[in-house]
């Protein structure tokens, strides 16, 4: 998380909300030979409390749950490059905008009993987003296939202690300054769900 308080300022319920809908990010956890990282989707509860992800039983985090473990989770949003020329002020220099929320906490291994109710809310939650599509559900596998499938995964559980989001927009800069390196990330976007970002960046500046 970048240190400056100017982009830390987002309420815990705003932090919450994007990792909620975000849904997938990268999982890691200390090794016995360095760090290990996993890109897993999830889902939030509701309380903001736990997210609930499986990994593949092979995956070495797994192996590295005999113990319930110190893991972030890292949720990446939209990112963009900006040139200092857009920013209609002298001596600056280019930088980087982003949003991202960290969740830290204790990641466990659940019983492979909570494997199935984990699979059919996190299918749910996303199929919900093609609607009118009728929803994809485990209900559709041949039972004999959809269990050999879930012999491969294992159910996890972040117990979430900590919650920090960064929302670098620009704010060290005037209202004009961060309109105008909006202007020129939509007219020359260089990173990820620019458009995206260029929307908070103005909203900022308002």
């Amino acid at each position: 998380m970048h240190p400056n308080p100017a982009y830390r300022g987002a309420p815990l319920a705003t932090n919450l909300d994007f990792a909620r809908v975000r849904g997938f990010g990268i999982l890691s956890v200390n090794g016995a030979d360095g760090p290990l990282a996993a890109h897993v989707p999830f889902v939030l509860a509701d309380d903001g409390l736990s997210a609930a992800m499986h990994l593949v039983r092979s995956n070495p985090v797994v192996r590295a749950l005999d113990e319930p473990q110190p893991a972030l989770l890292a949720v990446s949003g939209a990112d963009g490059y900006v040139s200092p020329d857009w920013y209609g002020l002298e001596d600056q220099v280019p930088t980087w905008n982003y949003i991202a929320v960290h969740l830290r906490g204790r990641l466990e291994r659940l019983p492979d009993a909570a494997l199935r109710g984990h699979l059919d809310q996190l299918s749910e939650k996303f199929e919900s987003r093609l609607l009118p599509k009728p929803p994809w559900k485990t209900t559709k596998m041949p039972a004999d296939v959809l269990d050999r499938m879930m012999r491969m995964i294992v159910p996890c559980r972040l117990s979430i202690t900590d919650v920090q989001g960064t929302w670098k927009l620009g704010q060290n800069k005037p209202p004009a300054a961060r309109r105008g390196a909006a202007d020129g990330m939509a007219a020359a976007p260089v990173g990820q769900e620019v458009a995206a970002l260029v929307e908070q960046m103005r909203r900022s500046a308002e």
